[in-house]
């Protein structure tokens, strides 16, 4: 149990330093008032882990060792939990739960906002 909270932990430390750094120099090269660096980092970190679930599907030893464990909580998590959202949405239409998707996503979406909002007017007093 300890190692896999290492593993996770690792890889949440690389995957937070990459989400960092790709904004940090996306930052200096594109002015443009969209969020790019997010927008990519989410979609990059949808695809990293769709590659990673698949591989691990059919590599039972990415799975057995941890590095799966590793790769996905934790570099992805760390990168951007947007992965961990789509991965499960994707798992739920795999399984044909159709409307706990459309209700997960607009949950997780308008509550998130809103809840962002309500955050920042408590802490401004």
């Amino acid at each position: 149990m300890l190692r896999n909270f290492l593993m996770v932990g690792t890889g949440g430390f690389v995957g937070s330093i990459a989400r960092y750094a790709i904004g940090y120099y996306m930052a200096k090269v594109i002015t443009h008032p969209f969020p790019f660096a997010t927008f990519l980092i989410n979609i990059l970190g949808c695809f990293i882990i769709g590659l990673l679930v698949g591989w691990g599907e059919r590599n039972e030893w990415l799975q057995a060792n941890g590095l799966l464990l590793m790769a996905t909580t934790g570099i992805c998590g760390g990168f951007t939990t947007f992965s961990a959202f789509a991965l499960e949405n994707v798992k739920l239409l795999n399984t044909q739960k159709n409307f706990t998707v459309l209700l997960y996503t607009l949950l997780s979406v308008v509550l998130g906002i809103l809840l962002c909002r309500v955050g920042m007017w408590l802490a401004r007093g």
